[in-house]
């Protein structure tokens, strides 16, 4: 049975579709299993979402509205400078799309194996891309931007704030800027201490956040830039109006404001997430994982995909290196059923060796 490629970055000039996860329907259809008895593990996106209240009719009857505190909100729970370097925007997808066009076209550098929707966005705005080893202690030479996925999309890699904060002094130097994706970041305890967010009042250093994975609210398609104010003001010209609609905003400002259920939460995701690498290292895989998800590097990962979803259970795979991420089951049930899946995919790969 054939698959699609799911490669994440290129750096090469030619046009190809992305991939990524979430993409059940395509999966019900190629193997023949009803959509709603799937297992999705395929997205990262944490499966016990903040509880919404109930959307206002306003909200659906009248245009969203910047001074609705929206921006004011998210400068306190990421610890910005203050609400003039935060832009909402519709998701940090619309961001990445449009920050490649604003930037002195250069050198950019980016991992082979991260978010796949970067290399092609600053290959279609000009750049050249060429790659990056977050290994490395510094940065490529003939490189004027960087950009790093902080924890990595899918390897689980973690970068500490002094060395990001020094690979911006570095690009800075050379009039460049550093994007630092902090998409999976919210879900750790220790958020604040990493994160670049306070920093975004230096020029040349962008941070991109979303509530979708932590808060379970990808849906709503909500995401922010952060930086100096110039850029954002660059950035919202190109944009246009109301990235982000009303009923978006009246969930992620409730999400932002539920300290109580972020704690909770992120303790809960921090038991899961290790709950999640034990069971693959009792089946023979070393993975890295982050409290949403956990990725394991296997040349039999096209197999392992296949034999997971005999039982629909959905993963998402890479092709270089062949490897696959596996999200947080949803409930106790899912949590068997991953089991057992597993304890019967794993023998049958060993025995086709």
């Amino acid at each position: 049975m054939s698959k699609p490629s799911m490669t994440s970055t290129t750096t090469d000039n030619a046009p190809r579709t992305i991939a990524h996860g979430g993409n059940l329907h395509e999966a019900a259809r190629r193997y023949g299993i009803a959509w709603e008895t799937w297992i999705d593990l395929s997205t990262g996106i944490n499966p016990h979402g903040y509880p919404v209240p109930p959307v206002p009719a306003s909200a659906w009857r009248r245009l969203p509205e910047d001074g609705d505190g929206l921006a004011d909100c998210a400068a306190r729970y990421y610890g910005a400078p203050d609400a003039a370097h935060v832009l909402p925007v519709a998701g940090s997808q619309a961001a990445i799309r449009a920050l490649p066009a604003l930037l002195p076209r250069a050198r950019v550098a980016i991992a082979p194996l991260t978010y796949g929707e970067y290399a092609p966005a600053f290959t279609q705005a000009g750049h050249t891309v060429v790659p990056l080893d977050v290994t490395h202690p510094d940065l490529p030479d003939d490189a004027t931007h960087a950009i790093v996925v902080n924890p990595n999309n899918p390897t689980a890699t973690l970068i500490e704030r002094e060395t990001l904060l020094r690979w911006h002094a570095q690009l800075a130097a050379r009039g460049g800027t550093l994007i630092v994706d902090e998409t999976f970041a919210d879900a750790f305890v220790d958020t604040s201490a990493r994160s670049l967010a306070d920093s975004t009042d230096r020029a040349g250093l962008v941070v991109l956040r979303s509530p979708g994975k932590f808060f379970g609210l990808a849906g709503a398609r909500c995401g922010f830039a952060l930086a100096q104010p110039a850029l954002l003001a660059a950035l919202r010209e190109r944009l246009g109006a109301w990235t982000v609609n009303g009923p978006a905003r009246h969930a992620v400002m409730h999400a932002f404001a539920d300290t109580a259920w972020q704690t909770a939460m992120r303790k809960q995701l921090a038991r899961e997430g290790e709950r999640l690498a034990a069971l693959l290292r009792a089946h023979g895989f070393a993975p890295r994982a982050t409290p949403l998800f956990a990725w394991i590097e296997d040349t039999r990962a096209a197999q392992l995909q296949d034999a997971l979803a005999a039982h629909a259970v959905w993963t998402r795979r890479f092709d270089t290196p062949a490897s696959l991420r596996f999200g947080l089951p949803a409930s106790e049930e899912e949590w068997q059923r991953f089991e057992t899946a597993l304890g019967l995919a794993v023998p049958a790969l060993k025995a086709s060796r």
